[in-house]
């Protein structure tokens, strides 16, 4: 079995985020860039399995669709123990762009499983994983927070209100994982980043589709007001305010 994994390049999420003069793009100047942590998680798991399946998965790969920049947190997801990695050489315009770069870029590979996090941590799209399965044309379980392998088969929990619901989707299949997939995501041992700057990371050109959606401008999220304290028993100002400035009703 041959595992996959798709990975996002995305600012650290203690990163300030800056805007341009114009409003126009996000200002990527000193942005420390990391793996989208879900995906980060759904790497986790897949190593998990691999080391679990007693050699039935011999394989697990990762992919991402970035330039140059985003080669160096490939290298972590080798350090952490992905066998190898490709990158698809573009800037990644929206899901639509990058489902479709990726399909391209695997259409001739036979993978068993395919991982996404459930939503990047910078746009919080949560289409990408449902488009790549479409494009792959491959069942796909959403909401994942357990995944399990018996025999040549796999299990998955899947988050609905109130509880969860057990499948067995057939393989091959796509799963896009969320909180819960794994514990905590594994942290790149020294060996493993010495191990990782002699594992093969492919690079292949993207094909010319175009993405379905364009960032106009961008606009940061109003200041939040100073706080009011109230007196504990000073109910008719408390009611006041929150008809007044709260807009309660």
């Amino acid at each position: 079995m041959k595992v996959l994994v798709c990975i996002s390049n995305v600012p650290d999420t203690t990163t300030k985020i800056k805007l341009t003069a114009d409003a126009s793009a996000v200002d990527l100047a000193n942005v420390q860039w990391i793996i989208n942590p879900w995906d980060e998680l759904a790497l986790t798991r897949a190593l998990e399995l691999k080391e679990a399946s007693g050699g039935k998965i011999e394989k697990v790969t990762v992919i991402t669709v970035g330039v140059q920049s985003a080669e160096p947190t490939m290298r972590k997801a080798l350090a952490i123990g992905a066998d190898d990695a490709i990158r698809v050489n573009a800037e990644p315009a929206d899901a639509y762009f990058v489902a479709h770069q990726i399909a391209e870029a695997v259409k001739g590979e036979a993978y068993d499983i395919i991982l996404c996090g459930i939503e990047s941590s910078d746009y919080n799209g949560s289409a990408m994983g449902s488009m790549l399965s479409e494009f792959l044309d491959l069942p796909s379980v959403s909401s994942v927070s357990k995944l399990e392998i018996d025999g040549d088969t796999i299990k998955v929990n899947r988050e609905i209100p109130g509880g969860f619901e057990v499948v067995e989707p057939q393989l091959p299949c796509l799963a896009v994982v969320q909180k819960g997939i794994t514990k905590e995501p594994r942290i790149p041992s020294m060996r493993g980043i010495m191990m990782a700057r002699k594992k093969p990371l492919k690079v292949v050109e993207a094909i010319g589709v175009e993405a379905l959606t364009e960032f106009v401008a961008y606009q940061p999220p109003q200041a939040k007001a100073a706080c009011k304290m109230i007196d504990a028993e000073n109910v008719t100002e408390l009611v006041e305010l929150l008809h007044n400035e709260a807009k309660i009703i």
